[in-house]
């Protein structure tokens, strides 16, 4: 495999992590990766030659101008995901970046977005450009403004549904963190029917994919948008797995319609923002073709309920 120069912005983030570590262990690829606090970087840096932190963030990106110009591939994790600087960082500096690499030279911009902002058949979701939260609407406004770059052709978009991830040497994402809360709960949650679907990923099997593509990038007529997702699941799907995988038994379940949870929120006065109340009507969080490493006949880490469960920590309870 032909040996690369390659840019990975927010390493020290949950994703930036997993793919930082892949690409350390299993490639010979020059790795230039780029930091706020290179304290918050726990994976092994020293592990073998060609490893570079770059110490700054993505205001500052222009001081790395020069660098810039001599990378291969960018893999653009970087994000912020709040904050008054939120588009400055997710819009403005993330195309100035796109603009100071090579088009030239550069074969590959694997770009991170979100599958929020797309719609079922993977198109942009127009809420999500009008009424989402400050991340999302900033995610939507990026991905409409590259396609006016002059290495627009080299970008590959992805799209995470649901991350998963984090250990003691990398950060967790905000849903592994709950979701040993949430299986105390499940005497209730047992009993309960809802409709709604949704994909996840673990950060693990996001970097196989990114991994495959820095060495497979996607050709000339290929698709370059990808959505990272296992299979789809239903929320009654997912409530009967964590149930097999703890040893409940359900016994009867209740459904719970839109119209008592809108009766709730209107008498206990609960205030949604828009974006939230869409989610609640839309609650098909499903998209199509949605790949993972089964795709490239990679193995899964984490491709079902169970596998979310031990490697969150939760004990087999059968």
């Amino acid at each position: 495999m032909t040996k690369k120069r390659l840019l990975i912005t927010g390493a020290s983030g949950c994703i930036g992590h997993y793919i930082s570590e892949a690409l350390i262990n299993n490639t010979e690829h020059e790795l230039y990766l780029l930091v706020r606090d290179p304290n918050k970087l726990k994976i092994n840096t020293t592990k073998r030659p060609g490893i570079t932190i770059l110490q700054g963030d993505m205001q500052e990106i222009k001081n790395f101008s020069n660098l810039l110009k001599t990378i291969d591939t960018a893999v653009l994790t970087a994000t912020s995901w709040g904050g008054d600087n939120i588009f400055d960082i997710n819009v403005y500096k993330t195309i100035q970046l796109m603009n100071l690499l090579n088009p030239e030279r550069c074969e590959q911009v694997i770009y991170f977005s979100t599958a929020s902002v797309l719609n079922h058949d993977n198109q942009p979701l127009k809420e999500a450009g009008e009424i989402g939260t400050d991340y999302i609407r900033s995610k939507y406004d990026c991905l409409h403004k590259i396609e006016n770059l002059a290495i627009f052709p080299k970008i590959t978009t992805v799209f995470p549904t649901l991350v998963l991830g984090g250990d003691a040497q990398k950060p967790y994402s905000h849903l592994t963190s709950g979701i040993p809360e949430v299986t105390k709960y499940i005497n209730i949650i047992r009993f309960l029917k809802a409709d709604g679907s949704f994909h996840f990923i673990h950060g693990q099997d996001i970097a196989t994919v990114i991994q495959y593509l820095i060495d497979y990038p996607p050709q000339t007529g290929d698709p370059r948008r990808f959505v990272l997702g296992q299979t789809g699941l239903t929320v009654d799907q997912a409530i009967e797995q964590v149930c097999a995988f703890l040893g409940k038994k359900i016994y009867f379940r209740i459904p719970l319609s839109l119209g008592l949870a809108n009766v709730i929120i209107t008498l206990f006065r609960i205030q949604m923002a828009a974006w939230d109340r869409f989610c609640m009507n839309y609650r098909h969080f499903t998209y199509s073709n949605a790949i993972n490493p089964n795709s490239f006949d990679l193995p899964n880490y984490c491709a079902n309920m169970s596998d979310v469960l031990k490697i969150s920590g939760v004990e087999n309870n059968k």
